[in-house]
């Protein structure tokens, strides 16, 4: 059973949600929060393995509650709910830990699917998506930005770190790259290991924020 925290300012949106996801057998709601603070206090009593987070809540936004769950309670995975054309501070939650985002409009069954790879473990950022992100929210990489294991990273982990970054998925890098998806995914395990992040999301962040690639690449 998947235990989701719901986290938005909107008691209908919540109620919304609620419904969708209580209709799948395997997904469980294990509380409601209006704000960012009440989502980091029911998440360090309850431990959800999914958090849906609002980017912008009273007392403490989305993107404050997602760096501290992030930070402290590693295993609770966060997705940041979005209107994407209008939230600016989607990039900067993807940095304080979030695994993913989703579109408040998005089908339900995205909405469900979302969740589950999420608590599997894996990254929700669909590549046409981190492409549109970066290129909007990162302008460039951050001077005061160490990202620790980057000199690690062999030749051909730093090529697949970049495919990464330009949004590309395992099978278009297997493809270009002339190798097995087996071996991206061994690269891309080493990549993860190396730079101590949690996931693919991490992943693309880090190559930005370090200046490996740039927006627009």
């Amino acid at each position: 059973m998947i235990r989701v925290l719901i986290a938005d300012d909107q008691a209908m949106v919540r109620s919304g949600l609620r419904m969708i996801l209580e209709s799948e057998m395997d997904l469980e709601v294990v509380d409601e929060a209006e704000n960012g603070r009440q989502a980091v206090r029911i998440a360090k009593r309850d431990r959800p393995d999914v958090i849906l987070m609002d980017v912008r809540m009273p007392e403490m936004d989305g993107l404050e509650a997602t760096r501290q769950i992030s930070s402290e309670m590693s295993e609770v995975r966060v997705i940041v709910l979005t209107t994407f054309d209008v939230d600016e501070y989607v990039y900067g939650a993807l940095r304080a830990g979030a695994s993913g985002f989703l579109l408040k409009d998005a089908p339900a069954d995205d909405l469900v699917a979302a969740i589950r790879v999420v608590a599997a473990g894996d990254a929700l950022l669909a590549p046409s998506v981190t492409r549109r992100i970066i290129e909007q929210f990162a302008a460039g990489p951050d001077p005061e930005r160490v990202v620790a294991g980057l000199d690690d990273l062999t030749e051909r982990e730093v090529e697949v770190l970049r495919l990464v970054a330009r949004g590309m998925s395992n099978t278009e890098i297997a493809s270009d790259l002339f190798v097995s998806e087996a071996t991206v995914k061994t690269h891309v395990s080493h990549i993860l290991t190396k730079l101590g992040i949690r996931d693919r999301v991490q992943a693309v962040v880090a190559a930005y924020e370090s200046g490996l690639i740039t927006p627009g690449a």
